[in-house]
């Protein structure tokens, strides 16, 4: 009873209590990457990916993104590489490119049906290149819309996740990527994701783990 009693004495006080006025909410100062050139959101989006143990690398021409690739397979020992088919990807000609390295390229499209597929993906693949429709330069990340010719599983499954990415597609901030996404209702992708370095987890005694839930490695190639 004297509980009841007491529960009842303080919510009347707070209802007596006078409502605080709320004012504007105050504005906010612009973010630096808005006005930056297009160097330096290179120059950002590079320092911020290196922080999450990422790695970009710089190349002028498809051509040259070629050659990157081809020291990375040396490097990382690539045997079979799963790709996606969006445009990025498409103008390298990996099929190509992995008969002249020795590479097998697989694609989501050489599988008759999707339990063969995440087979490959998750089992064989020892990296997934991709295309991204976003770098953004405040925080070091990749944006991609899983569509058709951008399956997800490809960024999340193998060990090691490779994305080419035309400079153009770099953006300063979140919004901007964002406010590109939603621009055209009618074709909103099944789903978009942000990737900030390689996957990462914690324990509860806050003891990090990478790659325990998907890459842990992150190679960015920006072409342009």
């Amino acid at each position: 009873m004297e509980q009841s009693s007491a529960r009842q004495e303080i919510i009347q006080k707070l209802k007596q209590a006078p409502a605080e006025p709320v004012g504007p909410r105050p504005v906010l100062p612009p973010l630096a990457e808005l006005s930056m050139t297009q160097e330096e959101l290179v120059k950002r989006f590079t320092e911020r990916l290196v922080e999450e143990t990422g790695v970009v690398y710089r190349v002028k021409s498809y051509e040259e993104a070629i050659e990157k690739l081809t020291e990375i397979a040396q490097a990382e020992n690539l045997k079979k590489v799963m790709v996606s088919t969006d445009e990025v990807i498409g103008q390298l000609n990996l099929p190509a490119w992995g008969t002249k390295q020795g590479i097998k390229i697989m694609t989501p499209l050489d599988f008759a049906d999707r339990d063969s597929y995440k087979d490959a993906v998750f089992l064989e693949a020892d990296a997934g290149i991709t295309g991204a429709d976003f770098a953004v330069a405040e925080s070091g990340t990749l944006g991609i819309r899983h569509r058709k010719d951008q399956a997800r599983l490809i960024s999340l499954a193998p060990i090691l996740h490779i994305a080419v990415v035309p400079i153009e597609r770099l953006v300063p901030t979140y919004e901007k990527a964002i406010d590109q996404v939603f621009a055209n209702k009618n074709s909103l992708p099944s789903q978009f994701v942000f990737i900030t370095g390689p996957s990462m987890t914690g324990d509860i005694q806050g003891v990090l783990f990478k790659g325990m839930h998907g890459p842990r490695k992150l190679m960015v190639i920006l072409i342009g």
